[in-house]
């Protein structure tokens, strides 16, 4: 597939990319910390990814809107392979190795199976992203969650769960940042107001910028002037200060190639090989369906490129990479129009490490939680559960099923749920339509005539064997495959096993361009 730039071009979209990566940079910031500190990494690790994932792969990446980084549905994975291996040098090796394997993937054309995931299901992910995002940015935003920013299973670290963490949050409210969240999300949403969009010039400042600065200004009054409004530094960017050379190092970590004979560092690779490539390949699908120009990705390039990725992030000290849906979808509300953005988002990761520590420690947490709350709504609005119910129950089910399945598990457990049921529709669907069926009573005997469709698949097997099997007594049946261009081998031998017992009910079958199988008997 050929990169479709040719009608967006990079420099003449600078005017949204720039700004739609700098809301990027806003919340990924706070995502790469959380994630690290939640896997038991160097705190920088999860920033590293992050540059890496915006300043190399953005450039290689297959889709023009995916951004990438560490991905807290990889957190466990990260924490268990430390724990396993004996230290996160020996498991940077693992991250490198698992790199190799993504680029083999990639030249295997394995990203083709991103195209297998029903559409309901990629739209029940991302209602169900959107919802998880609203609930578990409330507590940030009224300044009482103790968890990582970022974080999205069901039961959290904490030992509470979803819910009960928003209970728990209106119990112990900081006025301050509750303040500050609400000041951000009037911003935000005036900003989104169709007349300050037609502003040639408000326009060009996006509103969660806007929110931000007005944020830290707010919690500078409140230390200086109220004291008692002051937001706790537990409720702010935590980025550490590199003032030299020596705290850069103190604060990397470098591979240790000495568990090359080691088989976990193997098993290890591979799981993040799998679930990384998957979690992509379902971030990129979802980015599409986003995207409002429905341009298609490559996926294979994509893995590819989350390939690169992750071993010169591993080569640097970095997590584990993915593209993320999380941030490409705060890219597309943001108005990005190609992979610009992303990239702005990466150079703005790596000055907020070397340059501007000082100044991102004081972004409230609460403010840039009012993002992702805009975010959220947009990816799981009313009318999007309105227009699948619409669709019927096939497209309905799978949808909702998926969402739940999210919401109390985790992304990839609650996909594979929807897809299971996704497939059982499909299964259905398949099941109705192999053939023609046409009955002709005659006095002696009735004629049935089979006429199977152009493609006869496995998938249709179930639905020939209950015909056959309910064909009536003392019958004439022709099964004419004249007009196939392909019959499924299981579907050849269930005939091929009806014409040999047929007579025990006396059904005379004739069968027209089926080719004859062997047909296993145990007498």
């Amino acid at each position: 597939m050929k990169e479709e730039t040719n009608n967006f071009g990079y420099l003449s979209n600078l005017s949204k990319d720039i700004p739609s990566g700098l809301v990027v940079f806003f919340v990924a910031l706070p995502l790469c910390l959380g994630i690290s500190l939640a896997s038991g990494a160097p705190l920088l690790s999860g920033v590293i990814t992050g540059i890496v994932g915006g300043v190399v792969v953005a450039w290689l990446s297959g889709s023009q809107l995916a951004v990438s980084g560490p991905a807290a549905g990889l957190t466990v994975i990260v924490l268990n392979g430390i724990e396993t291996l004996g230290s996160f040098e020996l498991f940077l090796l693992a991250v490198l190795i698992a790199g190799i394997l993504q680029l083999g993937l990639g030249f295997m054309k394995a990203g083709v199976i991103g195209l297998y995931f029903p559409s309901s299901v990629i739209k029940g992910m991302l209602a169900a992203i959107g919802l998880i995002l609203i609930l578990k940015q409330i507590p940030h935003f009224v300044g009482a969650d103790e968890d990582f920013f970022g974080e999205m299973m069901f039961f959290q670290p904490d030992g509470r769960n979803t819910f009960s963490e928003i209970g728990y949050a209106f119990s112990k409210i900081q006025l301050g940042a509750l303040i500050v969240g609400i000041v951000s999300l009037a911003v935000i949403l005036l900003w989104d107001n169709p007349k300050v969009k037609s502003n040639k010039y408000l326009k060009l400042i996006p509103g969660a910028l806007l929110a931000v600065v007005l944020a830290i200004i707010l919690n500078v009054v409140f230390n200086n002037y109220v004291p008692a409004l002051a937001i706790a530094d537990s409720h702010l960017v935590n980025l550490p200060v590199l003032e030299s050379f020596s705290d850069i190092k103190s604060e990397v970590a470098f591979m240790d190639l000495s568990g090359l004979t080691n088989p976990s560092l193997y098993i290890v690779a591979f799981t993040i090989a799998i679930v990384a490539s998957l979690e992509t390949l379902l971030s990129i699908e979802a980015i599409d369906k986003l995207d409002p120009h429905k341009r298609r990705s490559d996926t294979n390039r994509e893995l590819k490129a989350q390939g690169v990725g992750n071993i010169v992030a591993s080569l640097l000290g970095g997590l584990p990479m993915t593209a993320v849906i999380v941030r490409g979808s705060t890219n597309v509300a943001a108005g990005a129009q190609t992979r610009v953005s992303s990239f702005v988002h990466g150079v703005f990761l790596a000055l907020s490490v070397f340059l501007l520590a000082n100044l991102m420690n004081l972004i409230p947490l609460s403010a840039l939680a009012a993002v992702l709350l805009v975010v959220g709504f947009k990816l799981t609005k009313p009318a999007l559960y309105k227009t699948q119910f619409k669709l019927g129950l096939d497209q309905f089910i799978p949808f909702v099923v998926t969402v739940l399945a999210i919401l109390f598990t985790d992304l990839l457990i609650g996909i594979c749920v929807g897809l299971a049921v996704g497939v059982f529709y499909i299964l259905k669907a398949n099941y109705k339509s192999p053939y023609f069926y046409h009955k002709e009573e005659h006095r002696d005997r009735d004629i049935i005539r089979i006429k199977l469709s152009e493609h006869v698949s496995f998938l249709n097997k179930a639905s020939i064997i209950l015909t056959l099997d309910h064909l009536p007594h003392d019958s004439h049946v022709i099964i004419d495959g004249e007009n196939s261009a392909f019959i499924d081998y299981d579907v050849v031998e269930a005939i091929q096993e009806f014409k040999k017992t047929a007579h025990e009910r006396n059904i005379q079958v004739e069968l027209i361009n089926i080719q004859d199988v062997a047909v296993l008997d145990m007498h």
